[in-house]
């Protein structure tokens, strides 16, 4: 599990591809004297393992599952990535619960600079949209932010001075893809409510319902 809060930079050492699976090895840009094989890492969002460590570079494997649901696949030597540990317990949740397991590919559609921050507003399939919500919480390429405003088919998020500097998204441009993770809780909320309602069970048989959130200040 993390945070969302970017610990800092790596960048590519390699790619080697094994079919549709790849192993990658990462130099961290900052201090990771701590970490060890077995960790999990989020790199641009996704959970990965560290698979070995050497001279300060680190190797992670992904699967073709993970290529095939994030932007891994696009990596090359050179590039830069967002990196995370995991949470500690002893950790403080700054940003919020950010899974690693990344929900797909979205597509940055606007970058513009507001002042000291800038906005962009990023594409979406319609079937993430339903798990956004403005002023809900929403993962960028590993970064724990805040949505400004969504529609059936895209967000808007802003990119604060100190977000910008810490990780690589101010780097990307119009029509770059960048790895989506949406919120944990809304997914685990909808599974509720479809098992229910296939179920044909009663409202009152103590599962989550419309009314019952409503009783406890979720509602509208």
């Amino acid at each position: 599990m993390f945070t969302g809060l970017i610990e800092g930079i790596g960048k590519i050492n390699s790619v080697t591809k094994t079919g549709r699976d790849m192993n990658l090895t990462i130099m961290p840009l900052f201090d990771m004297a701590d970490s060890k094989i077995g960790d999990s890492i989020s790199v641009d969002g996704v959970c990965l393992t560290i698979t070995a460590m050497k001279d300060k570079i680190l190797s992670v494997y992904a699967s073709e599952e993970t290529v095939s649901r994030s932007t891994m696949g696009r990596l090359r030597q050179g590039d830069e990535v967002n990196l995370e540990r995991a949470l500690s317990l002893a950790g403080r949740l700054g940003g919020h619960m950010v899974s690693g397991h990344v929900d797909g590919v979205g597509r940055i559609i606007r970058k513009e600079q507001v002042q000291r921050s800038w906005v962009m507003k990023i594409n979406i399939d319609k079937g993430l949209s339903r798990y956004v919500i403005e002023k809900g919480s929403i993962a960028v390429d590993g970064i724990s932010l805040t949505v400004n405003s969504c529609k059936d088919d895209f967000f808007e998020v802003n990119i604060i001075p100190e977000t910008a500097i810490i990780t690589t998204i101010l780097k990307k441009n119009v029509g770059d893809p960048v790895n989506i993770e949406t919120d944990l809780i809304a997914k685990y909320v909808e599974k509720f409510f479809k098992r229910d309602k296939e179920s044909g069970k009663d409202k009152a048989s103590g599962h989550i319902s419309k009314e019952m959130l409503e009783r406890y200040g979720f509602g509208e």
